[in-house]
């Protein structure tokens, strides 16, 4: 349906059907930092969820960040419940590659997070990041509390004058509310890929244009 064009996010009636049930069973823990993937979590964290491209790289990202609880890979913003990698990558369910981002607020903010989010993609390429083209590469926030979403509209408005004046486009990433956009966990293989498969592909890159958050500056 979108090998050779555009591609294109199809209507909930296009959307592949999907399951009631996954047809795979989510690991207990994670490899890198000990702790579940799947909640309930403990009191006091926090969920962010973001789509930046390749999940694997993306994932390592933010593991890597102190006050990162856990993370774990899957499938949102689509229609298609339960889908499979292939299914995703078919187009035909609607679904972005997302990160789930589990962390204690008192460690690192949200808005630190986003700092992250940004500087490791580049957000105004639309269905694509790189070389992957598809619409399961979109740039995405899905938002969980009404801070969350102040925040991430203000992250993007505040990049997007950085990113105009240093001669790109304009962001792509769409930002809405996680509730109705379920996170369905993608395969056991998926999860912290890249500490099964050090040298794996990555596919993470940014535009090299520092977002205005926090303290730190981008790398590059």
């Amino acid at each position: 349906m979108f090998f050779g064009r555009t591609p294109q996010l199809p209507t909930p009636e296009q959307a592949l059907k999907g399951r009631s049930t996954p047809e795979f069973q989510v690991p207990s823990r994670h490899t890198v930092l000990g702790n579940p993937l799947v909640g309930p979590y403990p009191d006091g964290l926090e969920i962010a969820d973001f789509g930046m491209g390749c999940f694997w790289g993306a994932e390592r990202k933010f593991w890597q960040a102190e006050g990162v609880w856990t993370t774990l890979v899957g499938y949102q913003g689509g229609y298609t419940e339960n889908p499979a990698y292939e299914e995703a990558c078919s187009g035909l369910t609607g679904h972005t590659e997302a990160v789930r981002v589990v962390f204690d607020p008192s460690v690192v903010s949200y808005e630190q997070l986003l700092k992250i989010f940004w500087e490791n993609h580049n957000p105004t390429q639309g269905f694509r990041q790189g070389n992957d083209v598809g619409t399961q590469y979109r740039s995405a926030i899905y938002t969980h509390t009404p801070a969350q979403a102040a925040a991430a509209e203000a992250s993007r408005e505040a990049y997007q004058k950085v990113l105009t004046g240093s001669g790109h486009g304009t962001i792509t990433t769409e930002i809405l509310p996680a509730e109705g956009r379920p996170f369905w966990p993608a395969e056991p293989y998926h999860q912290q890929y890249l500490d099964k498969n050090p040298a794996g592909y990555c596919g993470i890159g940014g535009t090299g244009v520092s977002c205005p958050i926090g303290v730190a500056k981008a790398e590059g």
